[in-house]
């Protein structure tokens, strides 16, 4: 173990690196907190799935904060759309945006789908960017986007000549990228708070971010890169 503990990881009983690795495979692949238990367990490592669920609660908020620091600014034609997320029996909008390649720009978890929520959606994902103007913005043709749109636009946090292109099919890259995040919250059996989906969704989309190529200097094939990046930003040394 480091002499030094990062200040994340002091008063834990167990080694940094562990706790990261839990961390990482569960946002990455469609395990469950069990599943996570039993390989630790091959390993000669007894470690309670709860334990797990609390590690990932704490540090997939953290990964995505670090990670987007990292990463490429997206293009200026934008593709936006929600999906259905289950928390604490309830379903929930998860509205996703991603630039025309597909690189994340921003996800926000809502009780609710209509104008006032889109529009703060799109100001959110504005500020992540850092107040990047997209010159069109594809929907689904949801009728909440135009009236979200247009106030934008005449209060001038989107440009006056930003288009809302209703083009279904254009949205297609979208609706792909919804699948990494959908099939992990499907495998962790959903979710029984809106602050513990919200915080576990954060770690998805930072995987998929990183699973992508959106850090900007380290290539999508580079599996062995992305794993050592991952340490790296929880400040655990090789």
């Amino acid at each position: 173990m480091q002499n030094t503990r990062p200040t994340l990881f002091r008063r834990r009983h167990f080694q940094d690196h562990v706790i990261v690795l839990c961390v990482r495979w569960y946002l990455r692949y469609c395990l469950t907190l069990r599943d996570l238990e039993e390989l630790m367990a091959e390993r000669g490592l007894f470690v309670d799935h709860s334990t797990i669920g609390r590690w990932v609660q704490r540090y997939a908020p953290e990964l995505y904060k670090r990670v987007r620091r990292e990463l490429r600014k997206p293009n200026r034609s934008w593709r936006v759309d929600e999906t259905y997320v289950r928390v604490a029996g309830v379903w929930t909008y998860l509205y996703r945006a991603v630039d025309s390649t597909g690189e994340t720009i921003d996800f926000m978890l809502s009780p609710t789908r209509d104008a006032v929520t889109a529009k703060h959606f799109l100001q959110n994902a504005l500020w992540r960017t850092g107040q990047i103007r997209p010159r069109v913005i594809n929907v689904d043709g949801h009728t909440s986007y135009p009236p979200a749109i247009a106030e934008l636009k005449a209060s001038g946090e989107l440009g006056r000549h930003c288009r809302c292109r209703p083009v279904p099919y254009l949205n297609n890259v979208l609706e792909q990228d919804h699948r990494f995040v959908k099939k992990r919250i499907a495998a962790s059996l959903w979710f029984r708070s809106v602050g513990g989906a919200i915080g576990t969704i954060a770690g998805y989309e930072a995987m998929n971010m990183i699973r992508k190529g959106q850090v900007r200097w380290l290539p999508k094939g580079d599996i062995v890169g992305q794993i050592r990046f991952v340490e790296q930003l929880f400040g655990i040394t090789a």
